[in-house]
């Protein structure tokens, strides 16, 4: 499948501005949306490292109702938590309904990390296909909307980015001994990600793959998918879907011209009553 992927989609600057502001904007009221309506949603951003997750989430975060989301970046399981059901730490990180989760990293660490890198036993790492299944299953019949992308890049471009990254000084820190390791085993993690895709896409979570060459086609395909979801979970559940923001005046919600306030009356005038105050 990704051998099939064109990474060399992109989008240019000039169209990319207007375009992308008018996802903003539309996200936005889809998500207030999704408020009301009780629909809860989580969004999963797995792929190669350095192939702009971080980007993209941030720029998906930028223009939300920040008390609707939380973006949670997971990492190793804790001590404690390894001495737990695996998936407990995701079920315990399962947003209220009508909020959002935001998983920079996610459950799919057991089949691809663990799996690669020999850190679970092979049949743990096979039970984890079904574990995950039933995990997403429960949470669709429950009307949650799950959204998983795998942001793709190839192995010479992780490599062109690897090393302009160790060449600025601010953001050298970002590659480590563990990162070039995990690009010399770039093939096998192929192979994972192909076994993931085959074995958990689902109609009710689907896989997207982004060509994320091109960041700024990356963030568009990202927004458009969550908005058409967003929009199908909306219709799904009887609830009606927001109008669209205006093509040609995107993402304009500016403020109304402050009116100038009248002259105060001269002292020879009599007082005026207070006007009451609004309730």
């Amino acid at each position: 499948m990704l051998e099939k992927i064109d990474l060399d989609r992109s989008l240019p600057k000039a169209e990319f501005k207007p375009r992308f502001t008018w996802l903003q904007e539309r996200l936005m009221d889809l998500q207030n949306a999704c408020w009301k309506e009780k629909i809860g949603s989580l969004l999963v951003f797995e792929g190669w490292d350095a192939a702009g997750k971080g980007t993209v989430v941030n720029s998906l975060t930028q223009r939300l109702e920040p008390r609707g989301f939380r973006l949670y970046s997971v990492q190793a399981p804790r001590t404690y938590e390894a001495s737990l059901p695996w998936l407990w730490r995701f079920w315990e990180k399962v947003p209220n309904y009508g909020e959002m989760a935001i998983f920079d990293r996610s459950w799919y660490g057991r089949v691809l990390v663990e799996r690669v890198e020999k850190l679970t036993p092979k049949e743990r790492v096979l039970a984890g296909y079904q574990d995950i299944a039933n995990f997403e299953r429960a949470l669709a019949d429950d009307g949650y909307a799950i959204l998983k992308f795998f942001l793709h890049i190839s192995k010479q471009e992780q490599r062109r980015r690897f090393k302009a990254l160790e060449k600025d000084p601010l953001n050298a820190w970002h590659v480590q001994d563990e990162d070039w390791e995990h690009h010399r085993k770039y093939d096998k993690y192929a192979r994972a990600a192909e076994d993931m895709f085959s074995r958990t896409e689902t109609e009710w979570a689907p896989w997207t793959i982004v060509e994320a060459t091109d960041l700024r086609w990356a963030r568009v395909r990202v927004f458009e998918t969550i908005v058409r979801r967003f929009e199908e979970s909306l219709r799904q559940h009887g609830a009606a879907v927001p109008p669209e923001p205006k093509k040609d005046d995107p993402g304009d919600r500016s403020a109304p011209p402050v009116k100038t306030p009248p002259k105060p009356a001269s002292k020879s005038a009599g007082k005026k009553p207070a006007a009451k105050g609004r309730r």
